[in-house]
């Protein structure tokens, strides 16, 4: 009887210790699932992966008015990522930007978002890079920045005097008060791992942004300066060049997809959409649209966008008499039709479009030089492919082009030159060619 005594009870603590085990490895799955749906969140891939390349290898190319920046290795890689690093120093590098060898990140990294990610976020992310990614030996030299820029010491004077102290956001998030729970975690999700001001927020002459929050007025999101000639679009209620005509279930279905009735990705938000917002939950995507839909326009004054059918009634009279009309018939109407309203969600309208009447038409521009792609998602498997025009329209081509869809259908927005153009034609070097897939 002592035996069987003796035997009941080590099967009772073999199962007390087997139970055990279990539930922790159940709490570090738990936690390698949160630290990856906080890289999706944090948009980590878009910056860190490179076409091609290893998840979060790095090398990825940022063409900067100083030089070109090449995204890190932040793999768990020993030598060349991140593998050396404590968990104290990744959440310095990602809210202070600040390496583990003291050096400042350049602020292409947007620690100054970053900031606003809570404790617990930041224990998952770095569960999740140093114990759920693989390993890649891969060295990224930082060989393109001209000088002075880079020299990475001015960088510390920048991050003090422009990126904001982490405990101080924190106090300030804690002391918030919101229409509702949904909009503060939108609120979260955009101010911070988010990071969308980092490119729809105007910058400074000093690089910084010109607002980190909304709570910093009506610059934030109200549309960034263009890089490699992309221009970020406002993200404001604004009614012909923000969110003003979009509602709720539009942005959700664009984070969703890159596509929606209104308008779709294009640039650097398609691999934004690619590597993080269509990886959200459902609630998650809603409280992003539920926050920016709070967002007042930055015109309130402005008129708004309404229809104008008289290029729709000269183009099917046959009167292409209108500066660039012959060329948008010839080359666009097919896939955007002599009304302007497109196929949505295939072949995106004109009329009305957001990016088509911005005040900066260089996106318009880059898009008929260099093509676009509607990527595949999750819940729209098929890309689709828009050619670019660069080989077979000169400057004057494509700028009366521009200017014919810009002023048609309402639109009424500013004429391109010949000039504004060229800038473009000059950024599709070899060295950032546009992206290509195969034709539909």
């Amino acid at each position: 009887m002592r035996w069987k005594k003796r035997g009941w009870l080590a099967g009772a603590l073999l199962a007390l210790l087997a139970t055990g085990a279990g539930t922790a490895r159940a709490a570090d799955d738990d936690l390698l699932a949160r630290g990856e749906y906080m890289a999706h969140v944090a948009d980590c891939g878009a910056c860190h992966t490179a076409p091609g390349g290893e998840p979060f290898a790095g090398g990825v190319a940022f063409h900067l008015p100083m030089g070109t920046l090449y995204a890190p290795n932040i793999t768990p890689d020993v030598q060349t990522g991140i593998g050396r690093y404590s968990e104290a120093a990744f959440i310095r590098a990602v809210r202070q930007g600040i390496r583990r060898d003291g050096a400042t990140l350049y602020p292409a990294m947007p620690y100054p978002s970053y900031a606003r990610m809570t404790d617990e976020d930041l224990h998952a992310l770095y569960a999740y890079f140093t114990q759920g990614v693989k390993p890649v030996t891969h060295h990224v030299a930082q060989t393109g920045m001209t000088w002075p820029f880079s020299m990475r010491w001015p960088l510390v004077l920048w991050r003090r005097l422009y990126a904001p102290d982490p405990a101080m956001v924190q106090r300030q998030m804690r002391g918030r008060t919101f229409p509702d729970a949904l909009v503060a975690r939108g609120s979260y999700l955009v101010e911070g791992p988010g990071h969308c001001g980092a490119c729809h927020t105007p910058r400074a002459v000093t690089m910084q942004e010109k607002a980190l929050t909304a709570l910093d007025g009506t610059p934030y999101l109200s549309g960034g300066a263009p890089v490699d000639g992309w221009r970020p679009v406002s993200l404001r209620g604004d009614n012909r060049t923000g969110l003003g005509r979009w509602n709720e279930q539009d942005i959700v279905r664009f984070l969703a997809t890159g596509r929606m009735p209104l308008g779709a990705a294009f640039g650097g938000m398609t691999d934004a959409i690619a590597h993080g917002t269509q990886h959200l939950t459902p609630t998650d995507q809603l409280a992003i649209a539920r926050f920016l839909k709070t967002l007042s326009p930055q015109t309130p004054a402005a008129e708004g966008w309404r229809y104008d059918p008289a290029a729709t009634t000269a183009l099917r009279a046959g009167d292409v008499s209108a500066r660039g009309a012959r060329q948008y018939v010839d080359s666009c109407a097919a896939c955007h039709r002599t009304d302007g309203r497109g196929y949505p969600t295939t072949f995106p309208p004109l009329a009305g479009n957001p990016v088509v009447m911005d005040s900066t038409p260089d996106s318009l521009i880059r898009i008929v030089l260099a093509g676009n792609i509607l990527r595949a998602t999750r819940q729209t498997p098929s890309a689709f492919v828009m050619p670019g025009f660069a080989a077979r329209m000169d400057n004057g081509a494509v700028a009366d082009t521009v200017t014919f869809i810009r002023a048609a259908w309402g639109n009424n927005a500013p004429p391109v030159t010949a000039q504004d153009v060229d800038k473009i034609r000059r950024t599709l070097s070899p060295a950032h060619p546009p992206p290509s897939l195969p034709m539909n």
